[in-house]
């Protein structure tokens, strides 16, 4: 079956970077796009980035342009949020998802949560002053 797994989140200071993992099994990665979501405290859901099946595209949220970078490494199944320049905004618990069809493109379909089909189980960031 489908499984995402996260990892790497951890508790650091403002300023500081972390690298995110999400090791997929189950299903053939390089032909699926693959997103990062987070859910700050008291808050809703919201994207942060997308990556294309073959990594030709991707898309960021505008409060995390230009310090964090998603990446893939298709012969390894796992894709990579390399989160730098952390906030404490940027505390949430991070998921990666998988989009739910693989002839999807575009930000439309990329960036709405509801196109993802299978998610993993989080890892929480908490990012202090």
């Amino acid at each position: 079956q489908v499984q995402l797994v996260e990892s790497g989140g951890g508790l650091v200071q403002a300023g500081s970077s972390l690298r995110l993992s999400c090791t997929t099994s189950g299903y053939t990665f390089s032909a699926y796009a693959m997103g990062w979501f987070r859910r700050p405290p008291r808050a809703e859901q919201e994207f942060v980035a997308a990556i294309s099946h073959i990594g030709g595209t991707i898309y960021y949220a505008d409060s995390v342009k230009g310090r964090f970078t998603i990446l893939r490494d298709n012969a390894k199944n796992t894709v990579y949020l390399e989160m730098t320049s952390l906030r404490p905004e940027d505390t949430a618990v991070y998921y990666c998802a998988r989009l739910s069809n693989a002839r999807y493109s575009g930000r439309y379909y990329l960036q709405n949560r509801d196109k993802y089909d299978y998610w993993g189980q989080g890892t929480q960031v908490t990012v202090s002053t």
